[in-house]
């Protein structure tokens, strides 16, 4: 069977080395360059898009922005999953808060901004410190601002103003302003939902960020109540899209009550700990659920942590001293910040993941992986 996925990044990559075993044959179509290529070895395939589609059992993407005429093309030939409505509301904040609304599914207060009347008129409602983000084009961090006081009012608006003028009348612009919510963590949840409706999800996953960009995750840690509320979360997002794949819902925790922050219709940097801490790991079970297999166990076999590599040129060999660690090279070209790899460490339980992870440190410094040493502290303390 043929799939092609709409992107020929790391995760088109990590779906084609997943689904090898399954007798699944994955090309991967460029937007940039507009050449279908092979996701892991980067060789171009003699196929235009509209080949590589008439070919395909099945088509399916690894990122949000995708131009609407290649969107339109893919949808058209009924093999898109998980389909338009999904990777549009992946990549529009507002097109998202209305989902989350009419599947009621808790969120921070928010409100839509066109012009800046409803800038000011956020301010007010939703008070100081408030965060503004883009609709559109925002990831990683980008295209966000966090209104202070006052004298940030004039400075963030005229950014906002040449954000909204950017739009198109058949592409508008929009932003959304959001009450700043104090949580005591960041959490995710991926799940995956199959043609028949079935839906499974992982583990909750505990999150940690520098400067907008995920750095940490870890699997296990999670207390029933509160993944009982992300599971439902899933299932009632997953089924009001009829979704067919795996999708990523992020989450502020706010003293155990959860609201989502962003949801990801897709794979997701938050689960790559499923490739050694699960028997079927996101990359696979998206694969099963758009070729119509059946889904695989999604239980949580260990502990596990997953580091990303930002920026790096490689990855330490020492690394792979430490048990039960396993690296995964994306063979990008490094560039500041640039995901470019991560690292996976498992463990029998808690206390031992945090040692082997302060075993780590030994070979990967605080200044390019932040947040390693204090996770290790606190779980070999928990």
């Amino acid at each position: 069977m043929n799939i092609l996925v709409l992107g020929a990044g790391q995760l088109a990559r990590m779906m084609s080395l997943s689904a090898t075993h399954l007798d699944l044959h994955v090309l991967a179509y460029d937007v940039g360059s507009k050449q279908v290529i092979n996701p892991v070895t980067f060789n171009v395939e003699p196929f235009s898009l509209e080949q590589a589609i008439e070919r395909s059992h099945a088509i399916t993407a690894e990122f949000e922005h995708i131009p609407h005429d290649i969107l339109s093309l893919c949808s058209q030939s009924g093999k898109f999953y998980p389909g338009a409505q999904a990777i549009a509301i992946g990549g529009d904040r507002s097109l998202e808060k209305s989902l989350l609304d009419k599947a009621k599914v808790a969120c921070a207060p928010y409100q839509l901004i066109t012009q800046k009347s409803h800038f000011l008129s956020a301010i007010e409602r939703l008070g100081m410190p408030m965060v503004v983000k883009t609709c559109q084009a925002g990831y990683d961090g980008k295209g966000q601002w966090r209104v202070k006081s006052k004298d940030d009012i004039e400075q963030i608006w005229s950014e906002m103003a040449e954000f909204l003028e950017s739009g198109t009348d058949v592409l508008p612009h929009t932003i959304i302003a959001e009450q700043m919510i104090p949580f005591d963590r960041e959490v995710s949840i991926i799940g995956v939902r199959d043609k028949n409706g079935q839906c499974k999800t992982y583990s909750l996953t505990e999150n940690q960020h520098t400067d907008g960009v995920l750095t940490l995750s870890i699997a296990g840690k999670a207390k029933p109540a509160i993944e009982q509320q992300a599971q439902d979360a899933f299932n009632a997002l997953a089924n009001e899209l009829n979704y067919v794949g795996v999708l990523a819902i992020e989450f502020f925790d706010v003293k155990g009550k959860l609201l989502v922050n962003e949801i990801a219709p897709r794979v997701h940097n938050s689960g790559h700990w499923t490739q050694q801490g699960c028997h079927v790991s996101q990359f696979e079970n998206h694969m099963r659920a758009v070729a119509g297999l059946p889904l695989g166990s999604t239980a949580l076999l260990r502990p596990t942590a997953m580091i990303n590599v930002l920026g790096q040129t490689s990855i330490p060999n020492e690394v792979l001293s430490i048990c039960d660690t396993t690296t995964h090279w994306y063979s990008k070209a490094a560039k500041p910040g640039r995901k470019m790899g991560h690292i996976n460490v498992s463990a029998n339980d808690l206390s031992q993941l945090g040692s082997r992870l302060e075993k780590l440190t030994h070979f990967l410094c605080e200044r390019d992986y932040p947040g390693v040493a204090s996770t290790a502290q606190s779980l070999k303390d928990a």
